[in-house]
């Protein structure tokens, strides 16, 4: 973390910055920056005004907050190095129970467990901090099967996963390839398409750690593509005839082969890419009648959020999920979770323990 008024703190070893205390009401702990750049260098930890519920808000005592590439992107100014607010407290996703209510939202909601989507979307509040305020509605019930720390990782990571198997007829029947089946959408995509009714899940990786992991998720065929031939093992495994859909995670760098192993009338459901811009040809494309879908989680329709988000309750309630969370760090060490993002060293999910 960059140069500020620090103290030195014991019990996690690090240097953390002590904001000047606001003096009026009361304050909190949160993360933050006040300028785009490298996470070591940006990232300060402080005291700031804790926020309170107006009408039809809720306020969320906050336990875990989620960690996703969006969030090391918008830090980094990778989308633009401009800040969008003076100050920025990150991360969209997070777990935690609501401590109080605005007007018009029911007393019943008070001590209600809770995880939250889109809390740093178009606004400088994310949940890297004690406390988070939210319209009522991006604060949902988590049920009691499902873990704290799981509960910071489904408004980006099975989200995304769950619209992109739902989306434009669903996978029922189909053959769907999983681009990255061991990351932390991939992961939820496997066992989402699974339980949707999926004909074959097929999914790529890169090495034999993430082949187990994806193996536990219910993949019928995990090809790790650093050793094997992607597109000969697709159309060995689906006799020739190719995948109906594949959820993709980096159309930049996969788009030739998506198009070698997708059937024609096929669905490419793209969510991600590892380029600001992609060059695709137009005559394999147009030939074969492809359709080519990108979306984004943060401005999903109304009625999809809502099929998704009552489609995820129930194998929630049933405890019907794997949760592959693959590094849990202390809110003082939230750099360091940037990191393990940024770097792709964690095979999961990443969440940050809010003191």
């Amino acid at each position: 973390m960059r140069e500020f008024p620090q103290t030195f703190d014991q019990k996690c070893n690090c240097r953390v910055t002590i904001a000047k205390k606001v003096q009026t009401g009361n304050v909190m702990q949160a993360a933050y920056y006040d300028q785009t750049g490298l996470a070591e260098q940006v990232l300060l930890l402080g005291e700031v005004a804790d926020p309170l519920a107006g009408p039809g808000e809720v306020r969320v005592r906050l336990r875990w907050s989620g960690v996703n590439p969006s969030d090391v992107k918008s830090r980094a100014g990778l989308r633009s190095a401009e800040m969008p607010f003076p100050r920025v407290t990150p991360h969209s996703d997070g777990m935690g129970f609501i401590d109080s209510v605005g007007a018009g939202v029911p007393a019943s909601r008070l001590g209600q467990r809770v995880w939250v989507w889109n809390a740093a979307w178009g606004r400088p509040d994310g949940t890297a901090a004690q406390y988070v305020v939210l319209p009522q509605h991006m604060a949902i019930e988590l049920p009691q099967a499902t873990s704290d720390e799981a509960g910071a990782c489904l408004g980006i990571p099975a989200m995304t996963a769950l619209h992109a198997a739902l989306a434009r007829g669903g996978v029922a029947g189909q053959r769907v390839l999983v681009a990255g089946g061991a990351g932390a959408v991939g992961h939820y995509a496997v066992q989402f398409c699974r339980l949707l009714g999926a004909r074959q899940v097929l999914t790529t990786v890169s090495g034999p750690e993430k082949a187990a992991l994806a193996r536990q998720a219910g993949a019928d065929v995990v090809i790790q593509y650093r050793d094997e031939p992607v597109a000969q093992r697709v159309r060995e495994a689906t006799q020739g005839q190719g995948v109906d859909r594949i959820i993709e995670v980096d159309i930049a760098a996969n788009a030739q082969l998506d198009l070698a192993v997708l059937r024609s009338g096929g669905d490419v459901l793209v969510y991600g890419s590892g380029k600001p811009g992609i060059e695709l040809p137009f005559f394999p494309l147009i030939v074969n009648n492809v359709s080519l879908s990108f979306f984004i989680v943060y401005n999903l329709a109304a009625a999809e959020r809502a099929c998704a988000q009552a489609t995820l309750a129930g194998w929630l309630e049933r405890g019907a999920l794997i949760h592959n969370i693959a590094c849990r760090l202390p809110l003082a060490q939230i750099a360091q979770a940037h990191q393990a993002v940024e770097q792709a060293s964690a095979p999961g999910n990443v969440v940050v323990e809010i003191p």
